[in-house]
């Protein structure tokens, strides 16, 4: 394959292509010349034509000859079918200090059906990108062709389980399908590379977790087809894998990439537990020093993902029922800042946070081993609200900017704390002469100790420092804080800037840690403590301002002169000040602002500073602006504001916070039963005809068939119902249905219309529910009415919930969903003339604005019930909570009206809570969505986001609930009702998803 070598001279290694290495110089490292010690560079000057490069070395990215070290949250745009939200989430990233966004593309959402790509609407992934340019993030993007994510299939589309060809594999069939999604998606990333100017891409991955294949030359095969496919694209921004840990698969040099060089990165994940000791990846670990990894010595420590949380499965096993507060609450904000940390110890200069937003697997997306919450315990909740683990995401990215000594480390002589439990990593920066230690405690009790630092100039000073219980912090020497320079420092530095005519730095720690900083100063400088409590001592024979504090919210101190001319404002904050701080760039210079839960943009005109963003309360607002700055909006509204001896501008009077919110309650539901499909007088004649004798499907077909797996008929989502119609007695007593679901699937079974019964999967353990692919039996005693003479309709409907992911490269996505055979016990038995089966499921096509992992194969999905559109005036009036005795689907609706003031962003749910014995499962639809599954007996999840968009805010709405019951005990909804998951003042501005209400 002839790969594109456009740009080859920006994106090697700073030399131009066929240029020979220097001495020493790695393949696959930068060139000799070492990149600009500057502040991390964030995307800026894109445009049509605008060039830029894209390289790295062994420590970090070079951007535009700056090093970049990414700091990088995951989102799953598929996960928030609501594009004006995605504007939502992209700006708390930025605002919370990240550089990058990485996302899945998942096949499955883009392609209902071979050779149909859908980048439209919901699935608009060019609009997703040119956002995330907009909002000045970096974009990492990952589209497989496998992309795991607990998605269903690991992402593969469901027509691709009932194809030939291995997937995974350089099969060629799978690459011809391969090669077609890839040109689709990658037709709408190139244009978007940050090396073009079209946007702000910046790593594509290829594969992902890929762990097959490895020494038959198979894998290598694949990936090189893989990369000589995206380059061919015109993929010009380095590429990379992602290992399923640290195992050195996929390094450069492993597979062919046509001769290219320096352009591809070495990455691993990593999900460590939350009760263990953070790992050492690369500096600190056994066998090597270099990179993040010492599986790829010549590039940099990369992990494409790291914990910010977990999934919980079915049942709630992984977090005791608890759901992902549970996640929440042991991957919090410490567990962050230890594991972050120790990463960028060990050399980690790429770090991509899995999830930072999770969201929600709405419809049938989600893999069978998670259920529809996705929310993942991450520091942005499935509602969008901001969490205290948003903290110490924003303190780390900031640093990472405003540190840029922290781009080039090494580890450096090994230092030992007073208290030995206390672990102390020494880093340095040969260039600058910059020192970091990170001190970690691993204990479960607060240490306080001290510890010797080295200082730039050779020296050393010997510092007390406080521990927190499983916590972990970072102290600095040599570095600059504005014009002058930190000799040594304990608090973590967060943020440094000349804003106006001042420097102002920021650093931060844990409430009640003591700070121990020194200043040099060729002379004796003035030092006014502005606000809080600090103590200042000069030091005239070391030429050192000392200054000692404890932190206690926000302490402040200006310092003038000293041999400077430029004032310094040093900003003490402990975590709760730090995290009303947030800092933008502008043309005319950055701006820091105080007070607000979120600051959204910044815009300097003239002498005006316009402001946008949240509060979730009444909020102070302070703002350091650049020089002329005298006006100051917010939220389109001019805010008096009087100087302060900060050299800020302060608000007179607070921001307001969100008024109250009242909620309607949900009453006037309309109940209809269905399944008609259950009755032997219904008309099956336009169903499909199960007449396959043969199927790509890693399931056997039974001896004799036919085929009734759903895929091979094309029903790849959702519920199927099946119909076997036969004409003669049974001379048997049972009748048995193997059938295949995933988790939490279920069985029901009619005879001439009289119910046989339900048979459900069992409820997993937590190791169950990632293994298996559920596979049962339902057995079911024949009714007196079978021996009889005529023709005798045997009816089932199975709930499969999804396709088994396929991370062990075996084809276990291709696994059977549906009925696998029937078969009339006991054994030897005269059994009736073989049936003809037919079934039907939900059409791919049905619904091109949702797609077609809204709906599956229930008869009021298939006409229309979860539609706003439908009249359902003669449904019968009914109250919840409602008990139900019959086996089958039964529909309820009921809608309700919404005033949401327009400058208020409620974040909505949706809650159904009812007695645990009570077994029963719903599909929720909003406005024709489907926005999840509810398992009263099962659980956890209780409550679903409504997401707005898909709600409507300021009009009506409608909702559908589609219940199977089973027919034993009494069940039925129970209490339904909205519930207030967040509420801003301030927001983004919402616009209603296009849909389609016809089928």
């Amino acid at each position: 394959m002839e790969l594109s070598r456009r740009r080859f001279a920006v994106l090697g290694t700073g030399v131009a292509a066929g240029t020979a290495l220097g001495p020493g110089q790695v393949p696959g490292t930068a060139a000799a010349e070492e990149p600009a010690a500057a502040p991390a560079v964030t995307p800026a000057g894109t445009g049509a034509g605008t060039a830029h490069s894209v390289t790295f070395d062994p420590y970090s990215l070079i951007v535009d000859g700056a090093r970049l070290p990414v700091w990088s949250g995951e989102f799953h745009p598929f996960r928030l079918p609501s594009p004006s939200l995605w504007r939502d989430v992209l700006q708390k990233f930025k605002a919370s200090g990240y550089s990058a966004v990485s996302i899945y593309v998942a096949w499955n959402y883009h392609s209902p059906a071979p050779g149909v790509y859908d980048f439209t609407g919901v699935r608009d992934l060019g609009a997703m990108l040119d956002m995330a340019a907009e909002t000045g993030l970096f974009v990492i993007v990952r589209p497989g062709p496998y992309i795991n994510a607990e998605v269903d299939a690991g992402g593969y589309p469901g027509w691709l389980t009932a194809t030939a060809g291995r997937a995974r594999t350089d099969d060629p069939t799978y690459l011809g399908h391969v090669d077609e999604w890839l040109t689709a998606v990658d037709a709408v990333v190139a244009p978007r590379q940050y090396t073009n100017g079209g946007g702000t891409v910046l790593l594509y991955q290829l594969e992902n977790e890929y762990a097959s294949h490895i020494t038959d030359g198979t894998g290598a095969r694949y990936m090189a087809h893989l990369y000589g496919k995206v380059r061919a694209d015109g993929i010009e921004v380095p590429l990379f894998h992602n290992d399923k840990g640290r195992n050195g698969y996929w390094v450069p040099g492993s597979f062919s990439t046509g001769g290219e060089t320096g352009r591809y990165l070495y990455a691993f994940d990593g999900y460590p537990s939350p009760t263990g000791t953070p790992v050492d990846w690369g500096y600190f670990g056994p066998g090597g020093t270099k990179g993040g990894s010492t599986a790829s010595p010549g590039t940099p420590g990369f992990l494409a993902e790291f914990g910010g949380g977990w999934f919980d499965c079915w049942g709630g096993a992984e977090f005791n029922g608890q759901g992902y507060a549970g996640a929440r609450s042991s991957r919090d904000a410490v567990y962050e800042r230890r594991a972050y940390l120790t990463n960028l110890a060990n050399g980690i200069k790429l770090q991509n946070v899995y999830m930072t937003f999770g969201g929600t697997s709405w419809g049938w997306l989600p893999a069978p081993v998670v259920y529809t919450s996705y929310d993942y315990g991450a520091a942005i909740d499935e509602a969008r609200n901001l969490t205290s683990k948003i903290t110490p995401m924003k303190q780390i990215g900031h640093m990472l900017t405003a540190v840029p000594d922290l781009g080039r480390l090494d580890r450096a002589a090994d230092v030992t704390a007073a208290d030995p439990s206390v672990k102390v990593y020494h880093l340095v920066n040969s260039e600058t002469s910059a020192h970091a230690y990170l001190i970690r405690n691993d204990t479960g009790t607060e240490r306080s100790t001290t510890l010797p630092l080295t200082t730039a100039d050779g020296g050393s000073v010997t510092v007390a420092v406080r521990a927190v219980a499983r916590d972990a912090k970072v102290l600095l020497t040599g570095i600059a804080a504005g014009s002058r320079t930190l000799r040594w420092t304990t608090a973590q530095p967060m943020t440094q800037d000349t804003i106006g005519r001042q420097d102002v730095a920021v650093l931060v720690g844990r409430p009640g840690d003591p700070v121990d900083l020194a200043l040099e100063c060729a002379a004796e400088p003035r030092t006014t403590v502005l606000d809080g409590a600090a103590v200042a001592s000069y030091d005239a024979g070391a030429g050192l301002l000392r200054i000692t504090a404890t932190l206690s919210g926000l302490t402040r101190l200006l310092i003038s002169g000293g041999g400077t001319d430029t004032p310094l404002l040093l900003l003490l904050a402990d975590d709760t000040a730090s995290a009303q701080l947030w800092r933008y760039d502008t043309p005319s210079g950055p701006v820091l602002v105080r007070g607000p839960a979120l600051v959204r943009t910044a815009q300097a005109a003239g002498a005006t500073l316009h402001l946008t963003g949240d509060t979730t309360a009444d909020s102070d607002l302070e703002v350091w602006a650049p020089r002329g700055i005298d006006t100051v909006f917010w939220n389109r509204s001019k805010v008096a504001v009087t100087g302060t001896s900060s050299g800020s501008l302060a608000a007179r009077d607070k921001l307001a916070g969100p008024p109250q919110i009242t909620l309607p309650a949900l009453t006037g539901w309309r109940r209809a039963a269905e399944n008609p499909e259950s009755a032997p007088d219904f008309d099956d004649s336009a169903w499909t005809v199960a007449d396959k004798a043969t199927s790509f499907s890693t399931t056997k077909v039974p001896a004799g068939g036919p085929v009734l797996f759903a895929d091979d008929y094309g029903f790849h989502y959702g519920d199927v119902w099946y119909r076997a119609t036969w004409t003669g007695p049974v001379d048997a007593a049972n009748i048995a249905l193997a059938y295949q679901t995933g988790t939490q699937g279920a069985l029901m079974a009619w005879l001439d219309g009289a119910p046989l019964g339900t048979h459900r999967m069992p409820v997993p353990t937590s190791s169950q529910a990632t293994t298996g692919t559920w596979a049962a039996t339902a057995t079911f005693a024949l009714p007196a009415a079978a021996a009889g003479d005529g023709t005798h309709v045997l009816a089932v409907l199975v709930r499969r919930m999804a396709h088994e992911e396929d991370g062990g490269g075996s084809d276990s996505h291709k696994s059977a969903r549906g009925l696998v055979s029937a078969a009339f016990t006991p054994a030897g038995a005269t059994a009736a003339p073989a049936p003809t089966w037919r079934l039907q499921g939900a059409a791919a096509t049905m619904d091109p604005a949702r797609g077609p992992m809204n709906t599956g194969g229930l008869y009021g999905e298939r006409n229309g019930w979860h539609l706003p559109a439908l009249d359902d005036s003669a449904w019968q009036p009914v109250v919840f909570p409602y008990t139900d005795t019959r086996q089958g689907v039964a529909w309820y609706r009921t809608s309700f009206r919404l005033t949401i003031p327009h400058d208020v962003d409620a974040s909505l749910g949706l809650t159904l809570t009812d007695d645990p014995a009570r077994a029963y499962r719903a599909q929720i639809f909003l406005n024709g969505w489907n926005i999840g599954q509810y398992i009263n007996d099962v659980g956890p999840q209780h409550t679903f986001v409504l997401p707005a968009g898909l709600l409507d805010p300021h009009g009506r709405n409608t909702l559908a609930l589609a219940v199977l019951t089973d027919g034993t005990d009494p069940a039925g909804p129970g209490t339904v009702t909205l519930t207030a998951m967040g509420t801003a003042a301030g927001g983004t501005q919402v616009d209603l998803v296009p849909t389609y209400d016809t089928v």
